[in-house]
């Protein structure tokens, strides 16, 4: 079975994120998503690196990373862009830089993401795109899940509820499972 690490860009704990991340988990009968988490990561300084090494939340990361023949990045949208937080991770992820290719090269990752705001979070996806490209990712580009006004379609605990958004994430599930395949 495709395993597939899913990280959720957003610390809040009733996240629309960290929802949308959850019903992809349980949408998802071809493939395992394995839940991963950013909590514990600090934040990037060359120093600490120099002087500490790769914290173990990030090594932990990093080898599910590994294990996985996939990643699934939910993000946020915080003014029009990449929450800072959720880069924070990947940056660390991408350390020591000459594990970049054993890490991420060539490694399918797709996005999707909830706002409360009108157009979903078009903005940070595309924001992510040279990241990507950066780390030698191979993205999945024919699917795209933007959920928006979601207020509207999950509950004050962050589950999501609305099941036309729940078709529409099983059908985005299936073919990015397909395409880690290919």
């Amino acid at each position: 079975m495709t395993t597939i690490l899913g990280l959720s860009g957003s610390l809040r704990q009733a996240s629309f994120n960290a929802g949308l991340l959850r019903a992809a988990a349980a949408a998802s009968p071809m493939a395992n998503v394995v839940i991963g988490s950013i909590h514990d990561v600090p934040l990037y300084n060359a120093d600490d690196e120099a002087a500490h090494g790769i914290p173990p939340a990030v090594q932990a990361l990093k080898s599910s990373l590994l294990a996985a023949d996939g990643l699934l990045l939910v993000t946020p949208e915080y003014n029009n862009g990449i929450p800072g937080v959720f880069k924070n991770a990947i940056d660390w992820m991408s350390r020591p830089a000459n594990e970049i290719p054993r890490h991420f090269g060539g490694k399918p990752v797709a996005l999707l993401g909830a706002s409360p705001g009108g157009f979903g979070t078009v903005l940070s996806q595309n924001d992510w795109l040279p990241v990507l490209r950066t780390l030698g990712t191979r993205h999945w580009s024919a699917g795209r899940m933007l959920v928006a006004r979601a207020g509207t379609v999950f509950d004050h605990d962050g589950n999501l509820t609305d099941e036309a958004t729940l078709a529409r994430l099983g059908d985005f599930m299936a073919g990015f499972a397909e395409f880690i395949e290919s």
